[in-house]
């Protein structure tokens, strides 16, 4: 068993009604009191004449029982926590209309999306209070597990802690045979911490140095989830969730289980495992296999080698810990449910290193390449269907990850090494532990703007607030930028 935070022996079997004293043994969390997990709802998009599908999301408050028989205040879309799962194909015309019901500004962003940047949802595109925002565009992606959640710069950590993110998945034609049932056998994961209060209330005091780490697991919202199984191979899209915690899951009997596909999509095929790590952001699709009447827990294991930080920093930031995050129950009599092949998908050639425009990213503190966020300032221009190579360096002692608007990347090595191949395909956020190289090939297609800019940030979500952001245009060959969107200096927003 592994150690948890103090903080953690008071809050993390907050699903009991006992709290327990502070003291110097360290145990792990054992979430015993089980409730059925929740499936957020398939959203009913409308398709209209023109051949637009639209969804609304109303972002929201209300009151959730993350712990059981605690009403507890949360943000949600259309609801009281979370929002419901966006679905599309790949080459249909999508809108989402956005309304803000909260009493502040936020945004929203389609985490992995490619989409024009004035529909990107970033800083940039505030939806102000009582206000509504609506971009469209065509889905042009292979299927992947995307996400959703607020984007509002300097708040992006408080609007996803209290309850704002939801799924966003892409289909499209290529036949898996994959579990794919919705709810039964396809199943969303959306993984975060939380800290509350005596009264139930979410615990927003004194964040860490990676932002507010909580010591109670919330599964699609709430704490100590189970889920029944029907079929013999279920599917799990895992997000996680987090504004900083990193997560080393796998389950307790150590079984092992296949990863199919991560952020952008499909693997060349499937990979077993044991465990795979998650950091803010970052999605993985694996596939578990059950037997009639058998139970398998899903946890967060202490991360190996500490997430390549020294001691004193990885007590601090948790990696050690150990949590329940579902528990699985097989029933008697189970269906087969889908099968892996052994191929799964065609993956590119990487593009031809040294013929590629290259970048070098530095991440320090609160920075990268020792610049703070500034929303007037574009840091570079990209030539639309150019190969690029960034090569991504932590120069910090903190845990950092790295994601790219607008784009799936393709990991080209880790500190000169070929990528393990759960992290070989499409990717748009990579965990970046300190002292390590990373070289992405990167490459931004179809949609170029000489004003509206893409962000690249920490996805440790008080990093990225905290100015650990840039951002860039993508133009046309030789078409000239025109200026950052100008900012309203009293609200924040953008003017143009």
């Amino acid at each position: 068993m592994s150690s948890l935070s103090r903080r953690q022996l008071l809050f993390g079997l907050a699903a009991t009604p006992v709290l327990l004293s502070l003291g110097c043994s360290r145990t792990a969390v054992a979430q015993r009191s089980t409730r059925p997990l929740p499936i957020p709802p398939l959203a009913e998009g409308m398709l209209g004449s023109d051949g637009v599908r639209t969804f609304t999301l109303k972002a929201m408050t209300g009151e959730t029982e993350m712990l059981p028989g605690v009403r507890t205040t949360t943000w949600g879309f259309n609801g009281p926590v979370l929002g419901p799962t966006l679905r599309a194909r790949r080459g249909e015309r999508v809108a989402v209309r956005v309304e803000n019901a909260l009493d502040e500004p936020t945004t929203v962003h389609w985490h992995g999306m490619h989409v024009p940047a004035r529909c990107d949802g970033g800083p940039h595109q505030t939806v102000p209070v009582g206000g509504h925002w609506q971009p469209r565009w065509m889905i042009d992606q292979p299927a992947a597990t995307l996400w959703y959640h607020p984007h509002p710069h300097g708040a992006t950590e408080k609007h996803v802690y209290r309850g704002l993110a939801g799924m966003f998945l892409i289909d499209d034609e290529i036949a898996t045979g994959l579990p794919q049932d919705y709810g039964v056998d396809d199943i969303p994961l959306v993984i975060q911490d939380r800290r509350f209060t005596a009264s139930g209330a979410l615990d927003e005091a004194d964040p860490t140095d990676v932002g507010l780490l909580g010591g109670t697991i919330v599964t699609n919202g709430i704490v100590g989830a189970h889920l029944t199984v029907g079929t013999q191979r279920t599917r799990l899209r895992m997000l996680n969730g987090s504004g900083g915690r990193l997560y080393n899951l796998g389950f307790a009997d150590g079984r092992t289980f296949h990863i199919v596909a991560g952020d952008g999509g499909l693997l060349a095929e499937p990979v077993p495992a044991t465990r795979i790590q998650l950091s803010p952001g970052e999605r993985a699709e694996i596939v578990l296999t059950c037997e009639p009447g058998e139970s398998a827990v899903l946890q967060s294991f202490p991360i190996e080698n500490r997430a390549g930080l020294e001691s004193e920093e990885a007590d601090r930031f948790g990696v050690d810990d150990t949590f329940v995050i579902l528990e699985v129950h097989a029933e008697q009599n189970l269906r087969p449910g889908g099968t892996p092949p052994a191929a799964l998908a065609t993956l590119p050639p990487l593009p031809d290193v040294d013929a590629a425009v290259k970048r070098d990213f530095e991440l320090q503190w609160f920075m990268i390449n020792r610049q703070r966020m500034d929303m007037n300032r574009i840091d570079f221009h990209a030539v639309v269907d150019t190969d690029e190579i960034w090569t991504v360096r932590n120069v910090d002692n903190w845990p950092h990850n790295f994601h790219v608007h607008d784009t799936q990347f393709r990991i080209v090595d880790i500190d000169g090494a070929p990528p393990p191949p759960h992290l070989a395909g499409f990717k748009d956020t990579v965990y970046t532990p300190p002292g390590q190289r990373i070289r992405l090939a990167v490459r931004f297609s179809d949609y170029t703007d000489p004003v509206w800019p893409y962000m690249y940030h920490c996805h440790l979500a008080l990093h990225e607030d905290q100015g650990m952001m840039g951002q860039f245009l993508v133009l046309n060959p030789g078409q000239q930028p025109g200026g950052a969107p100008a900012m309203d200096a009293m609200t924040g927003h953008a003017m143009r």
